[in-house]
């Protein structure tokens, strides 16, 4: 898949079918992503890929905690605040996606369980895990951003789709304890992969992108 291509047609997918991911194909993914570049070559990065039967045992684990609604404790902050322009691209992307599913803004039950389906991993066969040591700062989270979008980029040009769980963090101390991750650590994100259910409703929603001319100013 040529790159702009793959930039412009990659969503994050909400639906999955259970087929397994092969093995050489993630360490494909894996092996192009290893050339992310990172400041001063630093390469911050640690992965754990979950699969089988221990990705549905964190799913239980996590699952029961968010549905319990107990206490989060996220490695990096969840945003508090955002600015006006901000806030209403997320207002906006909240409300177009509860219409796509035909869910109501005041219908509680439906919109708890669209939520509690992130604890599922949205069904993917494979959740990849992102890790960086607690003593890094800001442009080592830089470049695990890099990192994760070279990620999902690779996987979607050999037709393996993603979505990128921030929710899922929530719960970073239970997660560590259950990889074996030292609390040392820092989760920055979880990516679940997987080949798309391509009938489901949840993909067949797409989100709205700004123009570059509402995004860009040129200096001439």
């Amino acid at each position: 898949m040529e790159t702009l291509e793959g930039i412009k047609t990659r969503y994050s997918v909400r639906a999955f079918k259970p087929t397994p991911v092969p093995k050489d194909v993630l360490e494909k993914i894996l092996g192009a992503v290893s050339n992310t570049p990172s400041y001063t070559n630093t390469q911050p990065w640690e992965v754990v890929v979950v699969s089988g039967k221990k990705k549905d045992d964190l799913s239980k684990v996590i699952f029961e905690l968010a549905k319990a609604k107990a206490p989060t404790n996220p490695d990096l902050p969840m945003p508090k605040d955002w600015l006006a322009g901000h806030e209403a691209r997320s207002g906006e992307h909240g409300a177009r996606r509860l219409a796509t599913l035909g869910v109501a803004r005041d219908d509680e039950a439906g919109r708890e369980n669209l939520r509690l389906m992130n604890f599922e991993f949205y069904g993917a066969p494979c959740a990849v895990f992102l890790f960086i040591d607690g003593i890094l700062g800001e442009w080592s989270i830089f470049d695990m951003g890099l990192f994760a979008q070279n990620l999902i980029l690779a996987a979607h040009s050999l037709g393996v789709e993603s979505v990128l769980q921030a929710s899922v963090t929530n719960y970073a101390p239970e997660i560590k304890k259950f990889l074996g991750v030292p609390e040392s650590k820092k989760l920055v994100i979880c990516i679940p992969l997987g080949y798309p259910d391509e009938g489901a409703k949840l993909n067949t929603y797409r989100s709205l992108k700004q123009k570059p001319e509402e995004f860009t100013r040129w200096c001439e």
